[in-house]
């Protein structure tokens, strides 16, 4: 499995077309239909499950609580009308056009409105969009489609013509969802939070590992104990442990074991293809797919819009969402049960979802062309590749990266400027000053401006679509450690999800500004220098207190007390009388 892994993720990631159809493809070629080396994938796909939950944990350690209900408009407004819409109109299509009951075609319909989470959020990672604004509307539409899966198997087993009396009833699996969760943030706070902060003593790297691992398995196993979604109770774990100064340490430890296993999970998907039912009516496959991918990419870019979404992003929503999920087999395999659907149609309508999920890699590739296009005067600027190996570069030269750029000029140092708004790079030249067009986050637009030999990597973004994340400059970080990278940072939250990168600076944009015209108040009150000089370094050291504090607790509350609102500096000196004018 690892072999064929590392052999088709290897080309299909050569070729631009993502690592998860690199995974299936992989799976269908090692599994029964084709070769046979593993006969049975159902084992195999039980356990890489939990790469899954390893995946909405980390995703749950980086969403704080407070975070999280900033979101709840799009979590329960957006996300409700997606999953009732979309579940809605894939079970009238199914009705209409190939003749279901109406109950074989909710059972079917509703699973296909619910779109892949183990595909999109590492799509989302990997591109550094997770905590931007698009990504996060996103991440809330599948945080909601998670919840759905409660009433969805509710209405499956309602509907069922062979009921399962041993299973829990709606009201059953309600109440359990309540309970679970409630149980899962008493557990977070009254014992994991302590325990990572016992274990942090030791100091016991090994240690980390297994308890990260074991809060994820146990929060799993309760959840499919009770029939519930397994990666929402990794997921609320995730948010439990989000305020912990350790969350770091935990997604770094983590992370190994959610990429291999959720890459397994994907090539579980690939065997687990009936290839011969897909041979027998290849056309009715690929119309469904067809189907399920213009009739959720229409009604959630039309949902984006009605949300405040701009048409670009909405249809790039739209069509990140198209694919139906995984979740679709965990409900076939209900609705088979329940004596809705045959058996071979649970397989045709798998097959349905995993050709679905292999289209994403392309749609996205297509989205990006067409933003490339829209993009005016973009395909005529020359991008950083055409650019002289040069020591630094500097990305963002607006009025902030104008003038770090012109201190390195005056000794010589030879720079590369990568801006994104076409406007900015002629009115560049216009001055004889040549910069290059391009996201200067992409990995691998900044290796084509030669990053992997520069000393230093200047982040002069203003940050204004969220795009400076930790994720994003992680990411460069590890690609090129010879380099010296500085950003700019927003504000004091944006400094504070900074903490703890090796970055050699990362400086508040209008915080020496401030310092200045504050020293130029103070003069103009009648201060003389010596007292300004001890007010500027009093509230240098009181803000780095009050900054570390803030950051430990994750509350911006934290130090209010060196606020100089709250005690005030005594005068050691009375002000002398104002100059006269």
């Amino acid at each position: 499995m690892l072999g064929a892994a590392l052999l088709f993720v290897t080309i299909f990631r050569r070729l631009k077309l993502g690592a998860t159809l690199g995974y299936i493809v992989a799976g269908a070629l090692i599994g029964p239909q084709i070769l046979g080396l593993i006969r049975d994938p159902a084992q195999v796909s039980s356990v890489t499950e939990i790469g899954i939950a390893l995946l909405l944990f980390i995703v749950g350690l980086e969403l704080r609580p407070a975070r999280l209900w900033r979101l709840r408009n799009d979590i329960f407004g957006l996300g409700l009308a997606q999953v009732v819409l979309c579940g809605l109109a894939l079970s009238l299509l199914l009705y209409l056009a190939v003749g279901l009951s109406p109950e074989a075609a909710l059972a079917i319909g509703l699973p296909l409105g619910l779109s892949s989470t183990a595909q999109v959020l590492p799509m989302l990672r990997a591109d550094n969009e997770l905590n931007t604004p698009e990504g996060e509307r996103a991440f809330s539409i599948l945080l909601f489609q998670d919840l759905s899966i409660v009433p969805m198997i509710t209405i499956i087993a309602a509907m069922a013509r062979v009921p399962d009396l041993t299973a829990p009833t709606g009201l059953t699996l309600a109440l359990y969802t309540v309970a679970a969760i409630a149980a899962l943030v008493l557990v977070g706070r009254v014992i994991l939070n302590p325990l990572f902060r016992l274990i942090g003593r030791f100091g016991e790297r090994e240690l980390f590992v297994v308890a990260g691992l074991f809060t994820v398995v146990a929060s799993a196993a309760v959840m499919h104990y009770l029939h519930l979604s397994v990666a929402l109770g990794a997921f609320v774990a995730g948010v439990m442990l989000a305020e912990s100064p350790y969350r770091h340490e935990l997604e770094s430890d983590v992370e190994p074991f959610r990429s291999i296993l959720l890459g397994l999970f994907f090539l579980s998907v690939g065997m687990l293809l009936d290839l011969g039912v897909i041979a027998a009516r290849p056309w009715f496959v690929v119309g469904i797919a067809a189907g399920v991918i213009v009739t959720k990419a229409l009604l959630i870019a039309g949902l984006a819009r009605i949300f405040g979404n701009n048409w670009p992003r909405s249809v790039r929503l739209g069509l990140l969402l198209s694919q139906a999920g995984e979740f679709g087999f965990v409900l076939f395999a209900q609705a088979t049960a329940a004596g809705l659907v045959l058996p071979a149609a649970g397989s045709l309508f798998g097959a349905v979802v995993t050709l679905s999920m292999a289209t994403t890699p392309f749609l996205m590739r297509l989205v990006d062309w067409m933003e490339r296009r829209e993009d005016r005067g973009g395909d005529d600027l020359d991008g950083p590749e055409k650019s002289p190996e040069t020591s630094a570069i500097v990305v963002g030269y607006g009025r902030f990266g104008q003038t770090v750029a012109q201190m390195l000029m005056a000794k010589g140092i030879g720079i590369t400027l990568i801006d994104k708004t076409p406007s900015m790079i002629e009115t560049a030249e216009e001055f004889g000053t040549k910069v290059y067009y391009g996201d200067g986050l992409r990995l691998d637009l900044l290796r084509a401006a030669g990053a992997e030999t520069a000393r230093v990597i200047a982040f002069c973004n203003d940050n204004e679509d969220g795009e400076l994340t930790r994720d994003a400059l992680k990411a460069v970080l590890g690609a090129f450690p010879q380099a010296s990278v500085m950003v700019r940072a927003f504000d004091r939250r944006h400094l504070i999800e900074l903490r703890g990168l090796d970055l050699v600076l990362a400086e508040r944009e209008l915080f020496e500004s401030a310092v200045v015209m504050g020293r130029a108040a103070l003069r103009a009150s009648g201060f003389g220098s010596a007292e300004i000089e001890r007010v500027e370094s009093e509230y240098r050291m009181r803000d780095c207190e009050r900054l570390e504090r803030q950051a430990e607790s994750g509350d911006l509350h934290a130090g209010e007390d060196r606020s100089f609102a709250s005690s005030p500096l005594p005068e050691e000196a009375p002000p002398a009388a104002p100059p006269a004018r």
